[in-house]
């Protein structure tokens, strides 16, 4: 392998280190109630990330906590001699996507039906540590 390429190879495998992501699939909240919580905690510090959810009365919050500790523990994994305090991580990119949707039907009156669609999402987190 040549030295440009080698280079440009471990210049690479050093980004991929320093950004972790972590997703949650199908769960059953609908992709609207989601994207609130998000639109909160993007682009903070981990650190206040993870007290605003704590604090946040939304019931969608206690999920996005969980993906956000998983990609937490999924940086940690990758940088294992490296402290979370002195590195600055923080919350780079979340996604939120429609999931499957269950359709059920409601009786309505005179012998009609209502469709119910009950939504779920997919949760992308990425999480990232700026030298």
């Amino acid at each position: 392998m040549g030295v440009r390429k080698r280079l440009s190879a471990e210049a690479r495998k050093q980004q991929k280190a320093s950004k972790a992501t972590a997703t949650l699939r199908n769960c059953p909240t609908s992709p609207r109630k989601m994207r609130l919580v998000a639109d909160v905690i993007r682009g903070m510090s981990v650190e206040k990330a993870l007290f605003v959810l704590r604090n946040t009365g939304k019931h969608s919050a206690r999920d996005m906590e969980k993906v956000l500790l998983n990609a937490i523990n999924a940086w940690q994994q990758k940088n294992q001699n490296a402290n979370i305090d002195e590195q600055n991580l923080v919350v780079k990119t979340v996604t939120v996507g429609g999931g499957p949707m269950l359709k059920r039907i409601q009786p309505a009156p005179q012998g009609r039906a209502h469709r119910i669609r009950k939504r779920s999402n997919h949760v992308f987190i990425e999480v990232e540590a700026l030298n």
